[in-house]
C-alpha cells in the first residue's frame, strides 16, 4: 500500500532525525552544534581506557568538538575539492618512507596526541610531498629486449642454435616451417642444431609424418638414428627402421636385446623367437647357432652341476669348475667339453666330437683347442694319440694340421716336460728353426743330431762349450767329433 506524500512528510518530521532536503536553509550554526553533539557522544567510549593524560584531537591537532575545528574542517574540504585535479601528477622518483621518519603511532592516530608532545600528525605526514608514495615507473616493453623475444626468423633461430644461445621453437607450428628449420640446420652442417630441431619435430609431429619426411633427408635421418641409439629408445628406432623398409637392421637391433636378459631360460626363449626375423646373409645362421649353443649349454650345465655335487666323476674332484659354462663362446664351450668330457661318445651333447660336428668347427680349430685342454690336464697319452695316424700300408706316422712349431709353443705354455717337447721339436722340418727351438727348450740331443746331420763340425764343437762338463751330451759330442766315418763339410 502506497503512502501519500503528506504521510511521508509527517513521518520524517516526527523522527528525531531530520531528512535532508534542498529546500531547507543551510543553518551553519545548527550544523556545527549537531556535529559537536555527535563528537561528544564518542567521549564515553574513549574514556573507558582510563588514560586521563590523553586528550582527543583532530588530524590537524585541534581539540575535537570545538567550533573552530568544525569551521576549519568544512572550509578545508571545500578548498581541496576546488584546487585538486582528478588525476595527480605522478613523479618517477619514489622515496622510501622509513619507520623512523613517519613519527606516527597507532595510539596517536586513534586516541590523539600526548599533551605537550611533538609527534607529527597524520595530516602533516601526508602533506609532506617528499614522503608521498607513488606508483613506480612501468617496465619497458619486452619488444625492446631482443634476446627475450621469440620473434626470430628460421635463419636467425639456426644461427642462435649454432652460437649456443637459448631459443624457442614453438613459434614454428606449421609443417612447412618445421621442415624449413630442419633443412637450414642441415645446410649449416651443425650436428647440435640438427639434433635440437629433430627433438622438437619428434615431440610435435606424429611418427608417420616424421618418418616420411626423414626418408628424403638422409643426413637428418642418420642423426636421428644415432640420437635414438644413444638414448636407447629401441621401440621407436625399430618402428623407424621398419617404416623405412630396413628389415635386416631392425632384425639385428631386436636380436641385440638378448644382452638385457639375465635369466638363461628366458634368453633361450627370446633367441628362439628371433629365428623368425628377416636376417640377411649369414646373420640368420649365426642366430640359429647362438640359440642351439645356449640350449646345449643349459643341458650340460645342469648335468655337470649334479655330477659335481654328487661326486660321481673324478675329474670334477681333481679340477673343480671355476665358472659356469652358460653364455660362454663356442670355443670356450668346446674347450670345456675337451677338458671334462673328452672320451664321451659322439651321441651325447657334451661330446667334443658332437660339438665339432654340430657347429661345423674346422679341423685346425678343433685340434688346437683339444691339444690345449689335454695338455692342461697333463694327459700326455691323449696328446700323443692326437698325432698318430696310419697310412695305407699300415705304418704309423705323426701328423698334425698345425705346424710343429705351434705344437711346441702350446705344449711349452702348459709346462710339458723336456722329453715330450723334445719329441715334437725334432719333428720341425726347418733345420735352423729346429736348432733354435731345441736350444730354447734345452733339448740338447736335438741340437747335436741336427749338427751331425748337417755335417757341421765347427758348430758342433762350439756347442760342446755350452753343455755341462762330464754330462752325457758332452760325451756324445766327443764321440761324433772323433768318428772318422763322418764326412764333415768344414
Amino acid at each position: 500500500m502506497m503512502k501519500s506524500k503528506a504521510d511521508e512528510e509527517d513521518y520524517w518530521n516526527s523522527s528525531k532525525y531530520n531528512a535532508f532536503t534542498f529546500d531547507d536553509a543551510d543553518d551553519e550554526l545548527s550544523a556545527l552544534k549537531e556535529t559537536k553533539k555527535a563528537v561528544n557522544s564518542i567521549g564515553p567510549l574513549l574514556a573507558e581506557d582510563g588514560e586521563e593524560d590523553w586528550e582527543r584531537v583532530s588530524w590537524s591537532g585541534e581539540p575535537v568538538g570545538s567550533i573552530s575545528w568544525s569551521v576549519k574542517e568544512m572550509a578545508a574540504s571545500n578548498q581541496r575539492a576546488d584546487r585538486e585535479p582528478a588525476f595527480p601528477k605522478i613523479s618517477t622518483e619514489t622515496p622510501s618512507l622509513g619507520k623512523s621518519q613517519s613519527g606516527i603511532s597507532l595510539s596517536s592516530l586513534f586516541k590523539g596526541k600526548p599533551k605537550g608532545g611533538n609527534l607529527q600528525t597524520f595530516n602533516d605526514v601526508l602533506g609532506d610531498p617528499s614522503l608521498r608514495l607513488y606508483t613506480p615507473e612501468l617496465r619497458k616493453p619486452k619488444s625492446e629486449y631482443k634476446d627475450l623475444v621469440s620473434d626470430w626468423s628460421a635463419e636467425e633461430t639456426v644461427q642462435r642454435l649454432q652460437q649456443g644461445k637459448g631459443v624457442t621453437l614453438e613459434k614454428f607450428r606449421s609443417l612447412q616451417d618445421k621442415l624449413l628449420l630442419l633443412d637450414l640446420a642441415v645446410a649449416a652442417h651443425d650436428g647440435n642444431a640438427i639434433t635440437a630441431v629433430l627433438i622438437y619435430l619428434k615431440r610435435t609431429l606424429c611418427k608417420e609424418v616424421l618418418f616420411r619426411e626423414l626418408e628424403s633427408r638422409q643426413t637428418a635421418l642418420r642423426h636421428f638414428i644415432h640420437y635414438l641409439t644413444e638414448n636407447r629408445e629401441q621401440r621407436l628406432l625399430l618402428e623407424l627402421l621398419r617404416a623405412l623398409g630396413r628389415t635386416e637392421e631392425a632384425a639385428l637391433l631386436q636380436y641385440k636385446d638378448y644382452k638385457n636378459i639375465a635369466d638363461e631360460n628366458k634368453r633361450r626363449d627370446f633367441l628362439k623367437s628371433c629365428l623368425s626375423l628377416q636376417f640377411g646373409g649369414e646373420d640368420g645362421n649365426h642366430v640359429q647357432d647362438h640359440y642351439t649353443l645356449l640350449e646345449r649349454q643349459i643341458i650340460i650345465e645342469a648335468a655337470d652341476r649334479k655330477a659335481e655335487r654328487e661326486g660321481k666323476l673324478e675329474v670334477f674332484q681333481k679340477f673343480p669348475r671355476k665358472a659356469s659354462i652358460l653364455n660362454m663362446p663356442l670355443i670356450t664351450t668346446l674347450y670345456y667339453c675337451c677338458f671334462y668330457h673328452y672320451n664321451e661318445p659322439e651321441g651325447t651333447f657334451s661330446s667334443p666330437l658332437n660339438v665339432r660336428q654340430t657347429f661345423k668347427i674346422s679341423e685346425k680349430q678343433y685340434f688346437t683347442t683339444a691339444l690345449a685342454a689335454r695338455a692342461k690336464l697333463k694327459n700326455w697319452t691323449d696328446v700323443d694319440a692326437m698325432f698318430n695316424s696310419r697310412n695305407w700300408l699300415g705304418f704309423s706316422k705323426k701328423k698334425s694340421p698345425l705346424s710343429f712349431q705351434r705344437v711346441v709353443d702350446i705344449l711349452q705354455k702348459n709346462s710339458a716336460p723336456t722329453r715330450v717337447l723334445q719329441e715334437y721339436v725334432g719333428l720341425v722340418s726347418d733345420a735352423e728353426l729346429r736348432i733354435g727351438l731345441a736350444q730354447k727348450h734345452k733339448c740338447h740331443d736335438i741340437v747335436i743330431n741336427t749338427y751331425r746331420d748337417m755335417k757341421d763340425r765347427q758348430q758342433l764343437a762350439e756347442y760342446r762349450k755350452k753343455v755341462e762338463r762330464g754330462s752325457a751330451e758332452e760325451r756324445k759330442i766327443d764321440e761324433l767329433l772323433s768318428n772318422q766315418q763322418i764326412r764333415w763339410k768344414n
